[in-house]
Parts: structure tokens; sequence; C-alpha cells
């Protein structure tokens, strides 16, 4: 059973020749290779953005946290507050 595979040269190496499936495969990897050059520029392209959007997400979380904060503070102050009140008036109606 014989093949008929056409063979190629690649240029600059004029003395070994490749089969088809070879010349396939070397044709796959350069595809590959472009591909993997058009991938990095895209993820360099991407990195750069979501940086700057997810700083100022937090930003703005930092904001909104501290407010609860403060808010939960006061309330809890207020609570002690109204406690010492409370306990204050009972200590002068038993006394």
């Amino acid at each position: 059973m014989e093949t008929s595979e056409s063979t190629t040269t690649l240029p600059g190496s004029a003395n070994e020749e490749l089969s088809s499936l070879e010349q396939d495969v070397l044709d796959e990897y350069e595809r590959l290779a472009e591909n993997m050059k058009k991938l990095a520029s895209l993820l360099d392209a991407m990195a750069g953005k979501p940086t700057a959007e997810i700083l100022d997400g937090l930003r703005q979380l930092e904001r909104k946290t501290s407010l609860v904060f403060t808010l939960l503070k006061a309330s809890v102050y207020s609570i002690v507050l109204q406690q010492e009140i409370y306990s204050g008036d009972q200590g002068r109606q038993d006394g």
C-alpha cells in the first residue's frame, strides 16, 4: 500500500523535504502561535481596564462599609445610653 504524499521544502533548507503531514503540523503550529499572540495582546489590553473599575468599586464599598460601621456604633451608643438612663431612673425609684 503506497501513499502519495507531496513534499515541500522549507525556505532556507533546500536539502530537507517535508511530507504533507509534517507541513500540516507546522501550519497548525503557526496558526497556534498567531492565536496565542492575539490572545496575549487581548489579555494585555483587558488587564489594564478592570483594575481601575475594581478599585472604584472597592472605594465605594469602603465608603458604604464605613457609613454602616458609623451607624452601628451610633446605635450601640444610643442603646447603652438608654440603658444607663433607665438604670439611673430605676435607682432613683428604688431609693
